[in-house]
């Protein structure tokens, strides 16, 4: 029997759960939430190991697996988590898309400029004079693509 085959027989469940408690704790103190699946699944293996008498190589995979099906799992939680009633709060152009302006300056060579509140945007269009009503059709990145906008 190796040293390291051993020393988890010799640890048994308890091994398990302060693993758990050194992978929650670190959790707590490095940044992301990776390490939170971790001591989950080193958790439900040390639990486990109370119940059912089993061979450190299959805590061993028991310990891989769990961890491994964590990924999905936190995937489907994390876009769960992503509606809100205010979708735009930091997407401030795209809340624009539909919003019918003034040109503050002419469209030129498909060129221009509109102002919003306290901010002047730089759009892209088709050729129109100062003062023309213009709607916000798409926007691509921190690009304004307009369109005149009907009477």
């Amino acid at each position: 029997m190796s040293v390291l085959s051993s020393l988890a027989a010799s640890l048994g469940p308890w091994g398990w759960l302060a693993a758990a408690a050194v992978l929650l704790i670190a959790e707590i103190v490095v940044p992301g939430v990776f390490l939170l699946w971790l001591g989950i699944a080193a958790l439900i293996v040390g639990l486990v190991s109370f119940v059912i008498d089993w061979g450190w190589q299959l805590q061993w995979l028991a310990f891989a697996l769990i961890s491994l099906a964590a990924i999905p799992l936190w995937r489907k939680l994390a876009r769960a988590g992503e509606t809100t009633d205010r979708p735009f709060l930091n997407k401030r152009l795209e809340a624009m898309v539909g919003r019918v302006f003034t040109l503050e300056r002419p469209i030129v060579g498909g060129s221009g400029t509109i102002a919003v509140d306290d901010t002047v945007w730089r759009v892209i269009g088709d050729d129109a004079p100062a003062g023309t009503r213009i709607r916000i059709a798409r926007v691509d990145g921190a690009t304004i693509h307009v369109e005149r906008a009907e009477a």
